[in-house]
């Protein structure tokens, strides 16, 4: 039996430490993520190769999200398709480890991310082609619950409703805050899971940091495009940072730093190692 607490553990203290180091990245939309990412990767749930990336039989994520891809750098590190310490150099001069993840430089990436909404309606296609090819691979896109606002997502609802693209998972972040604010005092969602079934989903609600919960949730079966509405906080792991919508951008000041060191169980000598392998 993995220990699932403790890959979610490693991995949360991994983003803490390159962007405390870096001074870079998206800290709390990456933290939020980690359980996610963990049942994904290491609960029998995707299924890949690290040492053959494009496997044409492999189950396909995509990060829609894209901002979070610290988070996503990690697990797949994790998961074998790289050394840990490569993610070191993370938005840092010549790196491929950028802000946004990047198709074809980064193995296990399956698309280039940028401006929010565009990740659903790539899922789709992927999924659709897969459908017509007769393959037997699975689509999974991590969706923020910000994104949602965007107009492109629900076309791409319609078609993968109409086209009964059961072979497509969807699962939303749902932190409830997006980059400048409160996601209800932006654009209220309102309430998602009727939102989504009202476009013909199957449609589970989860804990999204209860790792054994979610691996449950993505194991079902649905004959219906599916969608998982799992709630999250954004910051995980630092009191500092959970739920507060001003973390979507800042970095952790001097005393910030020590807490979160105190909180994730790092020594400030790791933190020091850290430096040195940049």
């Amino acid at each position: 039996m993995k220990n699932f607490e403790e890959i979610a553990l490693d991995i949360r203290r991994s983003i803490f430490k390159t962007v405390c180091c870096n001074r870079a990245g998206h800290l709390a939309s990456s933290l939020s993520s980690v359980e996610i990412l963990t049942a994904l990767y290491f609960g029998d749930i995707l299924r890949y190769d690290p040492q053959n990336p494009e496997w044409e039989k492999r189950d396909r994520f995509i990060m829609s999200k894209g901002h979070a891809a610290l988070a996503l750098y990690y697990v797949l590190a994790k998961a074998g398709y790289y050394e840990s310490k490569k993610v070191g150099t993370f938005c840092m001069e010549g790196t491929i480890f950028g802000g946004l993840a990047t198709y074809g430089k980064i193995p296990g990436i399956e698309m280039t991310s940028g401006s929010l909404g565009h990740g659903l309606s790539f899922a789709a296609g992927i999924a659709k082609a897969g459908k017509l090819k007769g393959d037997t691979y699975k689509v999974y896109v991590m969706l923020g619950d910000g994104e949602l606002q965007e107009g492109e997502i629900w076309e791409a609802a319609m078609f993968i409703s109409h086209n009964r693209l059961d072979n497509l998972t969807i699962i939303i972040d749902n932190n409830e805050i997006q980059a400048t604010g409160f996601s209800k005092d932006i654009i209220s969602l309102g309430d998602l899971s009727k939102k989504w079934r009202s476009f013909g989903f199957h449609v589970i609600e989860t804990d999204g940091h209860n790792i054994k919960q979610l691996i449950h949730t993505l194991a079902l079966e649905a004959d219906k495009p599916k969608v998982i509405v799992a709630k999250t906080i954004k910051g995980k792991g630092l009191s500092f940072a959970e739920g507060r919508q001003d973390w979507h951008y800042k970095m952790p000041s001097e005393i910030e730093v020590e807490t979160g060191l105190k909180e994730l169980g790092i020594s400030g000598e790791e933190l020091i190692t850290n430096e040195k392998r940049i």
